[in-house]
């Protein structure tokens, strides 16, 4: 077991989202195995998606940029374990790395943030929107056309002094991030999965291992939530075949039902004019496989010229 002279280092962002995750992943680790706070160290790693933020992810290379700098430290031995948020997570893992903890999931809506407006209807014709998923700019896009939408990167805090700021009247966050944080209070609402569909595994926390570590394997065994893992299997198998990253509008969804999964997806044009949606239903053991099914559907509904903007 970890301890003071040999502690499990738990490798981290450090933006204050992801340190609460880290240590969250600390507390279920202490409870899960009696340890004492000292026998777990948060280390702190910059990312290059930390460092460059005046440019969109698809212009700097997208998600990976959140986890690189990251998985090579835990690949160097360097940290024992990584804590990322699922949604910025590649769906491939490096050679000898592997990703088979989860937390249980929090909130998967999107929040509704603007100083002004209580909802995403009472925003005025032309108002400026701020945002960097092209999921949300392309849902945005395609329930109200009139809006005009600016880039807007930057962790919570960063975001929320631009709108005080004036650079667009209302933005959206993940209430996953709100409620970790304690800042609830700061969305107008939670917007219904109806009207916006989230990112894939939005609100949920994945831990990354070394693949030869058996120690942490052990350790992470105690505190995984399999009804997270088996609702991240269908919507990551659904995003792998989409081939999905930070340079394409999908959303996707998989929730629990009383016959097993029910998986819903959706591709967009970036500028909203055009949605593909569907839809499946699966036992658990199929989730991967009815993910991958549903994202060859919508690839198959797709026309000509669709992705051509990539």
């Amino acid at each position: 077991m970890p301890d003071v002279t040999r502690p499990l280092k738990i490798g981290t962002r450090g933006s204050p989202l992801a340190l609460a995750q880290a240590f969250e992943t600390r507390t279920r680790l202490m409870a899960a195995h009696g340890l004492p706070e000292d026998a777990c160290e948060i280390v702190i790693i910059k990312t290059t998606g930390d460092r460059v933020l005046d440019r969109p992810l698809k212009e700097i290379g997208g998600k990976g940029l959140f986890t690189k700098e990251i998985e090579e430290a835990l690949l160097a031995g360097d940290i024992d374990i990584a804590v990322h948020s699922m949604k910025d997570m590649p769906v491939a893992q490096p050679d000898g790395l592997t990703l088979d903890c989860y937390l249980p999931r929090e909130d998967v809506r999107d929040a509704f943030v603007s100083p002004s407006a209580g909802s995403l209807a009472d925003l005025p014709e032309g108002a400026v929107v701020g945002s960097s998923s092209l999921r949300r700019r392309a849902q945005l896009a395609n329930r109200r056309p009139d809006l005009r939408i600016v880039e807007f990167r930057g962790n919570v805090q960063t975001r929320l002094k631009k709108l005080e700021d004036g650079v667009a009247s209302a933005t959206f966050l993940a209430m996953a991030g709100l409620n970790r944080l304690g800042m609830t209070g700061v969305a107008r609402g939670p917007i219904s999965v109806e009207e916006m569909l989230p990112a894939v595994a939005q609100g949920a926390i994945g831990i990354e291992r070394r693949l030869a570590d058996s120690r942490a394997a052990e350790l992470l065994a105690a505190i995984h939530d399999r009804t997270t893992g088996e609702r991240l299997a269908a919507e990551r198998a659904y995003l792998a075949t989409l081939d999905g990253s930070c340079e394409t509008p999908i959303a996707g969804l998989a929730v629990h039902d009383d016959d097993g999964l029910w998986l819903r997806g959706e591709i967009l044009r970036p500028d909203g004019s055009e949605v593909i949606r569907g839809e499946r239903r699966c036992g658990v053991r199929d989730a991967a496989e009815a993910g991958a099914d549903l994202a060859r559907d919508l690839l198959g509904q797709a026309p000509k010229g669709f992705f051509d903007w990539r």
